[in-house]
């Protein structure tokens, strides 16, 4: 039997994505924190837990040794919903195989790909549950498979679930992972769970595998805050749950004050956090219970910080959809969740709540407080060519009454066993691919740019961008929190570092923004004619005519107001 004191571990993070829990760096999940913590607590010394993501080991080959030479390998992953990301890529099929083949030790797979594996993270797509060659699989709470696994000396264990005592224990104790992680600290967000499971059973979704929701009290969740606190990290974002607005009730109604406990409680403990953002939040929730939903929204736009996204799962607008998915929300009731979220949270810092939502010449120059999102999920059984349209006119409707939409997400369906839609995979999905991506693209143009000037109009100011890569001559960067608008900067600029951002364009899902404030005096041709009024001639007169003690004396005659974007530094400081 194998001693906990003398065992090596190392764990290795494919990333994971699911319903309501994301783990893609920037973002860490809880997977690999509570692992570390059932390790610690089997008995399993700090100093002798490797953590590794699957990029580090891409990019340092080195570091497979760890890999090689751990007694017990853990690798963590799995993604049940597709998408696209620009901070790491999750770990391959074959990734995964070559993980079980290099480990001479005992190796252990868990988290979400236990409901199955395709063949690429997209929609359209098909999956089935595999091993990959591992010696165990935890077909249970991948956690309580660890702890059971090391206590019983590397035999085994039974396929369980972990409980709220050990959960709570096991997120405290694991903190201490995250100095392991590449980004750690600057560049690096938690993913906290308040619950998992959901009360509804819609077809395609594998968040109810998990069983009606169960929440953890809130000063479990602020301990958990304060330990990671403890070990840098300042960005966090509540995204383990189906339901913000559900928690700490009985799974469905509203509870404001236990809302209250968790986001003060979370303030409390860490006054000098960065981001505070949530994820999911069930419309049907807000039209059962609008006024408790209210004062749910109301104090989370309290203590959260600007750019925050609620995610609504609408899915389809089409009624017939809905019956045959057993969607929870139709497009009127969603309609009215989507005003109430704008006149709760829908304000800007610096200005009356009261007011929201507020965009236009007027509107302070930060995003609103909270804001909702749509998904929009296509593939799924009932679908044909009327739904396209349906959840198009759904769309514009917000638009053209007033509304804000922080993000639309669109995307196809990932079938998967045990839910409903396993039977009929990817085969509607299939059909319609010609006409979703028609209708993909008249949404971004018609609806999604406009919308993005709504939200963010010229002259908004992103704190904190982090510059990420390169492309033609432009540096994109996002800032960290919940569905982030990805900014292009005009120039080749140092990765890695932050800068603040002046919005002064707009795409589909992106904006292209200046440095914070632009020194007139030093900026570039690039920078300068991206500002709106300044074309080249303007630039280039700018330039030469420079330095300028003041704006007003570069006499610009502009239709906008620069001092939006830029500055004169004194002229000591602008050689």
């Amino acid at each position: 039997m194998t001693d906990p004191e003398t065992l090596s571990v190392t764990i290795v993070d494919g990333y994971v994505d699911e319903p309501a829990h994301f783990g893609v760096p920037p973002y860490i999940s809880t997977y690999p924190r509570y692992a570390a913590g059932a390790l610690v607590d089997a008995g399993v010394p700090r100093d002798q837990i490797t953590y590794h993501t699957i990029d580090r080991l891409r990019d340092q080959p080195d570091y497979w040794r760890d890999v090689d030479e751990a007694d017990l390998m853990i690798y963590l992953g799995g993604m049940t919903v597709p998408g696209k990301y620009v901070g790491g890529t999750p770990a391959e099929p074959d990734e995964v195989r070559k993980l079980a083949w290099t480990a001479t030790g005992t190796s252990l797979m868990g988290g979400p790909v236990k409901f199955g594996v395709g063949e690429e993270n997209a929609g359209a797509t098909e999956t089935e549950r595999q091993d990959l060659d591992f010696d165990f699989v935890a077909k249970g709470d991948v956690e309580a498979a660890v702890y059971d696994l090391v206590d019983s000396g590397l035999e085994g264990f039974n396929n369980r679930m972990r409980d709220l005592d050990e959960v709570s224990r096991w997120a405290q104790e694991g903190a201490f992972i995250v100095e392991q992680h590449p980004n750690h600290p600057t560049h690096l967000i938690c993913e906290l769970e308040t619950s998992r499971g959901c009360a509804y059973r819609c077809s395609f979704c594998t968040e109810p595998l998990y069983g009606n929701p169960e929440f953890r009290p809130p000063p479990t969740v602020v301990g958990e805050v304060d330990a990671l606190s403890d070990y840098g990290v300042t960005h966090f974002r509540i995204g383990r749950q189906a339901d913000i607005l559900a928690y700490g009730g009985d799974g469905e109604a509203p509870n404001p004050d236990a809302l209250r406990q968790l986001y003060s409680g979370i303030r409390e403990v860490a006054p000098d956090l960065e981001t505070l953002h949530l994820d999911n939040m069930n419309p049907i929730t807000i039209v059962n219970w609008p006024e408790r939903s209210r004062e749910g929204i109301r104090i989370i736009a309290e203590h959260n910080t600007p750019g925050d996204t609620a995610a609504f799962g609408l899915e389809s607008a089409d009624p017939v959809v809905q019956e045959e998915n057993n969607l929870n929300v139709t497009a009127e009731e969603c309609f009215e969740s989507v005003r109430i979220v704008n006149e709760a949270a829908g304000w800007r810092p610096g200005e009356d709540p009261a007011a929201a939502p507020t965009f236009g010449d007027g509107a302070p120059r930060r995003l609103p407080k909270l804001l909702p999102g749509i998904n929009l999920l296509h593939g799924l059984k009932g679908e044909r060519e009327e739904t396209y349209e349906r959840n198009r006119e759904f769309l514009q409707r917000v638009y053209d009454e007033g509304y804000m939409l922080r993000r639309i997400n669109i995307r196809q369906v990932m079938a998967f066993d045990g839910t409903d839609m396993s039977d009929t995979g990817a085969e509607i999905a299939n059909d319609h691919k010609q006409l979703f991506k028609r209708y993909k693209k008249r949404v971004r143009e018609e609806i999604d740019n406009p919308m993005l000037e709504r939200v963010a109009p010229p002259g908004t100011v992103l704190p904190d961008v982090h510059l990420e890569y390169q492309q033609d001559g432009t540096t994109f960067g996002r800032q960290l929190g919940t569905y982030p608008l990805l900014v292009g900067v005009p120039g080749e600029r140092e990765l890695g570092r932050t800068i603040d951002v002046a919005v002064v364009d707009h795409g589909y899902r992106s904006v292209t923004g200046v440095p914070y404030p632009l020194d007139l005096n030093a900026a570039s041709m690039n920078e300068l004619t991206a500002i709106p009024g300044i074309g080249d001639s303007t630039a280039g007169d700018i330039v030469v005519n420079r330095p300028y003690e003041s704006i007003a004396d570069a006499d610009l005659g502009t239709a906008f107001d620069l001092s939006q974007f830029v500055t004169t530094r004194s002229l000591e400081s602008a050689d």
